[in-house]
């Protein structure tokens, strides 16, 4: 696969189906489950907009998919814009060959055009690091549910509008279908 081949693009209503299938292939059996049942239900959740959904094509078959829900962060004075980066999927025969990294890039550009401020995701911190993300509980900004100390670096934030961060704390707050403590400890 050369890059080039690969359109990353905003995912629309009929690609519904293929969204679901790219995360049961990216998670294999067990996770892919409770993976789409998830993703299924963020996709139609009102709580979790402003929502950006994207996909990566290559010729005309989806191979990777990332979606972004709106957060909040409480306590709440309404002027810092957030969302959570959950999940991410490649299929498993073009993983690690830099599919999901456009995905963020191109996701994290956007919502910078769009004026949100920062990005959270619960993570693999050598993975996101490389994509500007950083301890979020470090900066006061603590997950839904507790994270257990041993993965506390897991919880990430990046910061798309400089500064935001500077008098920001508090506990962020994600759309219903992701409240739940089995989708954050681990």
């Amino acid at each position: 696969m050369t890059q080039n081949k690969v359109k990353i693009r905003k995912a629309t209503a009929r690609d519904r189906d293929s969204i679901l299938a790219v995360h049961v292939n990216a998670f294999g059996v067990g996770d892919a489950e409770v993976i789409t049942k998830l993703v299924d239900e963020m996709l139609d959740d009102a709580s979790g907009a402003p929502m950006l959904s994207l996909v990566a094509e290559e010729h005309t078959t989806l191979a990777g998919h990332l979606l972004f829900t709106s957060a909040k962060i409480e306590p709440d004075d309404g002027q810092v814009s957030a969302m959570i980066l959950a999940p991410l999927a490649v299929v498993q025969n073009r993983q690690r060959r830099g599919m999901g990294g456009r995905l963020i890039r191109a996701g994290l550009r956007q919502l910078e055009e769009s004026g949100v401020d920062l990005v959270f995701v619960l993570g693999y911190p050598d993975y996101y690091s490389r994509f500007g993300f950083r301890p979020a509980g470090a900066q006061g900004l603590q997950a839904t549910y507790p994270i257990p100390p041993e993965n506390a670096d897991a919880w990430m934030v990046t910061e798309l509008t400089p500064g935001m961060m500077d008098n920001c704390e508090g506990t962020v707050r994600c759309c219903k279908a992701l409240d739940n403590p089995k989708y954050w400890i681990q």
